[in-house]
């Protein structure tokens, strides 16, 4: 794959293995530097050798082309002759020997478990599909690279415009979903089954009243592209009883956060699928939300989840409203993560586009992604698979993972 050309650079043609040339695209894009600068940096350092390397498999390499300074490569060229190598071997250690002096980057955990709260007063905004979406985008493999969209100008959709995408490495956390509606949308659009109500549940937790071990209600959400970093923590029916539940127990707000200290620890971050409630759970929820002592500004809080049309502003209104009463009675720091605009369409005319419109004219707290109205996520629940797995390269896919890099 050729980077970019420059003008101080000349334009080279050999040829690599597809295995190596993979190995290369995917550090190079982990590490945050060109394609041709890594090539430039191993051919420099295969040079400087006293002589070749172990001998690179280049069975099947085909067409591979970069640029590079002005005449690296004709000494390049020279210096193989020199060892009797070809120039394809040549090319193959030298991109081996990159490799090897810039291993894999750690991936890059927090201090403090993130807390996601993803929430709005209305119904049917697709809270679920965003929690889901953003849980996944975050547990993808840190060796593997997705298309993601990386334009943040998200009022070019008014104008139709397309925005760039980019192949960029999965983030690779640890991750907990946290189905904390008693609709249970997001455990049966993940393809697995509500708790019992005659069993252990988060909600006989919160109220003092557990069964068992939190740890053991969690289970896995099963892929080979999110390996062993997702997994929820189903709902159960009993959730419906939350708010009476809570109404008897002591220092109630901090019920959510008393009942996931136990397991919060295993994982980089914990998002919670809000019921569409203003009750006493929804306070729980944005309690566990708060910036905690240490934490930076931004790294938990509030994601709110909205619709390009009216009846949005309205709940977005009276959350807002519970929001900033919970932050002056409790003292709570507790930042806005933002807005995502979800179910977008520009087919819808006036009333989609104004809403929109009105949505980034918000400064505080600002718009963070713009998620289309499109078939493919409606098939995944339908199919009870993770979007990411059953369409990864869709257009809902790619604007999902801006979004989780967005608030990252």
């Amino acid at each position: 794959m050729a980077s970019p050309p420059a003008h101080d650079r000349e334009k080279v043609v050999s040829k690599l293995p597809g295995w190596l040339r993979q190995e290369l695209k995917i550090r190079a894009a982990q590490l945050g530097i060109e394609i041709q600068a890594a090539v430039e940096q191993g051919i420099l350092h295969w040079s400087a050798l006293a002589s070749s390397p172990s001998s690179v498999d280049t069975a099947g390499a085909d067409s591979f082309s970069t640029w590079l300074p002005p005449g690296q490569w004709d000494d390049f060229k020279a210096t193989a002759a020199t060892r009797q190598v070809s120039l394809t071997q040549g090319l193959a250690q030298a991109v081996q020997v990159w490799l090897e002096a810039n291993p894999t980057p750690a991936v890059k955990r927090p201090d403090v478990p993130r807390r996601l709260i993803v929430c709005n007063q209305k119904g049917g905004v697709g809270k679920t599909a965003i929690t889901a979406g953003v849980g996944e985008a975050l547990a993808e493999s840190s060796d593997s690279l997705y298309p993601v969209r990386i334009s943040r100008h998200f009022a070019a959709a008014l104008k139709q415009e397309e925005p760039a995408v980019r192949e960029l490495p999965g983030i690779g956390l640890r991750v907990l979903l946290v189905d904390f509606d008693p609709q249970s949308h997001l455990t049966k659009q993940l393809g697995l089954e509500p708790l019992s109500m005659e069993g252990d549940s988060l909600t006989k937790h919160m109220a003092g009243e557990p069964v068992g071990k939190l740890a053991d209600l969690i289970v896995p959400v099963e892929s080979d592209r999110f390996g062993d970093r997702l997994y929820l923590l189903p709902s159960c029916n009993d959730a419906f009883l939350l708010d009476v539940k809570l109404a008897g127990v002591r220092a109630r707000e901090a019920a959510l956060e008393r009942a996931l200290a136990s397991v919060e620890g295993d994982f980089d971050v914990v998002l919670v699928d809000c019921p569409p409630s203003l009750g006493l759970s929804m306070d729980a929820a944005v309690h566990y939300g708060r910036r905690r002592d240490g934490e930076a500004v931004g790294q938990s809080g509030v994601l709110i989840v909205v619709q390009a049309e009216d009846s949005s502003a309205d709940a977005y209104d009276l959350l807002t409203t519970q929001i900033e009463d919970l932050r002056t009675d409790l003292a709570l720091e507790l930042d806005y993560l933002g807005i995502v605009v979800n179910h977008y369409d520009s087919r819808r005319g006036f009333i989609a586009t104004s809403s929109l419109r009105a949505w980034m004219d918000i400064r505080d707290p600002k718009v963070v992604g713009l998620i289309g109205d499109l078939k493919e996520q409606k098939e995944a629940v339908r199919l009870k698979e993770p979007l990411l797995d059953y369409a990864p390269r869709c257009d809902q896919a790619l604007g999902i993972r801006a979004l989780a890099r967005e608030i990252s």
